[in-house]
């Protein structure tokens, strides 16, 4: 009797069993990838929301306490992001006139730019972006930290550390991203500058609408948009990216960080 139990008692998993156990397994498996997306989208959502709209809303808010927009003169105003550094040199094109060909005045950042940002900072009269809120008394969004609201950290497809900036600065006519004032959001990965432009615009288009990528070239009548850039299988790079730029395809790996795309984002002022 007892040889009966121990032989049963010995006796291993049916092959129904294992299956079961390992449909189990890759189920979880499954759960766990799709769940890592599902975060990754909510996170994207909430960077829309709580810094790129809230920034929206800053530059908004400062539009309506000066009456003019950030840098520019409230007395001789152009109507341009960092208008004042125009304000002060004699000869530049003034709004009213045609202001094709002439060069934008600059970006106007919180502190140092991205290196794959094009332009130079703003500092004429001390225009740097915190120090123009706080004239205003606008209240930032939080961004990374006090001191850093222009920033904000979050995680690309590979699971490391990218970093999103805001800058602001005035494109002239014919700039194919898009004329007038924007505001310039540097490093984001592909598939971030997709998602954002599908939120803002609709469509995923890196030509048309309000959300477009930099260095884009003018668009042709009747012509369909362009995709953006670059894709999340190629390597960061502190490059400036124009579209039908970047690096080779397939060659980033696990432990790189996903190259990044400028974008720009049209102002309502």
């Amino acid at each position: 009797m007892n040889q009966l139990i121990n032989k049963k008692s010995q006796t291993g998993f049916t092959l129904v069993e294992m299956s079961v156990v390992l449909v189990v397994i890759g189920l979880i498996l499954g759960a766990v990838s799709i769940g890592k997306d599902v975060q990754r989208n909510a996170e994207y959502t909430k960077l829309k929301q709580k810094f790129i709209d809230q920034w929206a809303t800053a530059y908004n808010e400062a539009y309506a306490r000066a009456g003019v927009v950030l840098g520019d003169s409230q007395t001789a105003p152009r109507f341009m992001v960092n208008g004042t550094a125009y304000a002060a040199t004699p000869g530049l094109a003034i709004s009213g006139q045609n202001m094709s060909g002439i060069t934008s005045p600059g970006l106007i950042c919180q502190a140092d730019k991205r290196a794959n940002m094009a332009g130079a900072v703003g500092t004429t009269n001390g225009l740097i972006l915190h120090s123009l809120m706080d004239r205003l008394g606008i209240r930032m969004p939080p961004g990374r930290a006090e001191g850093s609201e222009d920033r904000y950290l979050y995680l690309d497809s590979n699971g490391n550390p990218q970093e999103v900036q805001v800058c602001f600065q005035w494109n002239p006519p014919t700039t194919g991203s898009g004329s007038g004032n924007v505001m310039v959001i540097g490093g984001l990965t592909p598939e971030l500058a997709r998602e954002l432009d599908q939120m803002i615009d609709g469509k995923p288009d890196a030509r048309e609408g309000m959300f477009r990528q930099e260095g884009i070239t003018e668009a042709t009548p009747g012509v369909p948009g362009v995709e953006w850039g670059a894709n999340n299988t190629e390597i960061y790079t502190a490059t400036p990216l124009v579209a039908g730029g970047g690096t080779t395809a397939g060659a980033n790996l696990d432990e790189n960080q996903v190259i990044t795309v400028v974008a720009h984002y049209k102002m309502n002022q």
